[in-house]
């Protein structure tokens, strides 16, 4: 599961998928290089598919000519993973410095040995945070890919095959955005400084706060928001409730859905003063018991106004945030780990035309959801059904972040 400790459950591959036949698809305005464009909004572009989204990286990796940084939470070493391991080797010996950071509860399931024909052609891969059962909490969600310091690539989508689809007809339905210009260099950064501390043991790392780097003129106004366990968890919290208190129109499309009270309260305080705000949550779910857990919060948002609207045609993986004129893109969830647990990466950008594409994005999803009407919804939820969902949230809300916590005093005291 991405939003838990343990690995989460994946689906059957299915006999028709080869990842290594993944190719590039003819780019639409949305996808073509940003930095190509004479708007001020050069830098960012959508990659509106997981099958999109991965091709794109492939792609850049197999361009690449000085440098890759790759960091991803699930790495999954059948086809598709074969693909680029390969094109990460091809990349060493043409000289390029290729690094790999993958965390280590995340991608359980793959053997060390799969880097070896990285590791021998001289790149270098490592594990986030391995090891015991007392490390088992903080994990490294975040999901990017830096390529020569000057394109870049964030979003929710890890390498698995379950991404490479479009989310309608095959996949899961996922989100990427390609960053180009100033931001890259951020994001360059933030790995260099994960993957020095992948290990876990530095108590000065594990205490330090999460920078939060802003940026002005040729890519427009942006904010790459970096958080974790410890001082760093209100990062992401606290920029989402100041822009809704903000905001008149707020569209959010989360897979996994559990926000605190206080951007819940900042929601309802959007309808309330006349706004709009349309959520894009999951029909169908890997993680049965953060589905449950959401639900127990259906019936107060259904009756502060706000509308409920669940992805039908497979499984929802996106992670898109759009307030006004702001949007918010890359690897959380608005749930409890994202916000409070695991290292996360978001980059919020104030683009008029990059939230009017978004919310196209938002409305052509919007095609494929089943609304959640108040009164109907109200008569399905028996007794039972109540106490089970109130149980998946207090497992959630409560019990998981406080083994959270102790298990990061337990790092902070023994590192």
């Amino acid at each position: 599961m991405e939003t838990a400790d343990t690995p989460r459950h994946r689906p059957p591959r299915q006999a028709t998928h080869e990842a290594p036949s993944l190719r590039t698809p003819e780019p639409s305005p949305a996808t073509k290089d940003p930095a190509a464009s004479d708007s001020p909004e050069r830098c960012f572009g959508w990659l509106r598919t997981g099958r999109e989204n991965l091709a794109a990286m492939l792609e850049a990796i197999r361009a690449a000519r000085q440098s890759v940084r790759l960091e991803t939470y699930i790495f999954d070493g059948g086809p598709l993973g074969l693909s680029f391991r390969q094109a990460l080797v091809e990349a060493c010996e043409r000289g390029v410095r290729v690094r790999v950071l993958v965390d280590a509860v995340g991608s359980m399931a793959l053997p060390d040995s799969f880097w070896a024909p990285l590791r021998a052609a001289g790149g270098e891969c490592r594990w986030f945070n391995p090891g015991r059962l007392r490390r088992l909490g903080p994990r490294n969600h975040r999901k990017t890919l830096v390529v020569d310091d000057m394109i870049a690539f964030i979003g929710g989508g890890n390498i698995a095959p379950e991404y490479d689809g479009d989310g309608v007809t095959q996949g899961w339905r996922d989100l990427g955005l390609r960053i180009a210009g100033a931001p890259v260099a951020e994001l360059a950064v933030s790995f260099d400084k994960m993957m020095k501390e992948a290990d876990f043991r530095h108590r000065f790392f594990l205490r330090l706060p999460r920078r939060r780097t802003a940026g002005a003129g040729v890519c427009g106004d942006w904010r790459l928001l970096l958080s974790g366990p410890g001082r760093g968890h209100r990062t992401l919290k606290r920029s989402l409730v100041a822009d809704l208190a903000r905001a008149r129109s707020v569209c959010i499309a989360s897979a996994y859905f559990l926000p605190t009270w206080r951007l819940r309260r900042a929601m309802r305080r959007v309808v309330r003063q006349g706004g709009s705000v349309r959520l894009i949550l999951a029909g169908n779910s890997d993680v049965w018991l953060a589905q449950l857990a959401g639900y127990r919060l259906y019936r107060g948002l259904l009756r502060a106004g706000i509308e409920i609207h669940e992805y039908q045609p497979q499984m929802l993986h996106t992670k898109l945030v759009i307030a006004d004129n702001i949007v918010y893109a890359g690897s959380a969830n608005l749930d409890t780990r994202s916000l409070s647990i695991n290292y996360e990466l978001l980059m919020r950008i104030e683009s008029a035309p990059l939230a009017s594409e978004a919310r196209v994005i938002f409305a052509d999803d919007l095609r494929h959801c089943r609304r959640i009407e108040a009164a109907a919804w109200r008569k399905s939820r028996g007794a039972w059904r109540k106490f089970l969902e109130g149980l998946a949230y207090y497992i959630l809300a409560r019990i998981d972040p406080h083994f959270a916590r102790r298990q990061w005093r337990n790092l902070r005291g023994r590192s």
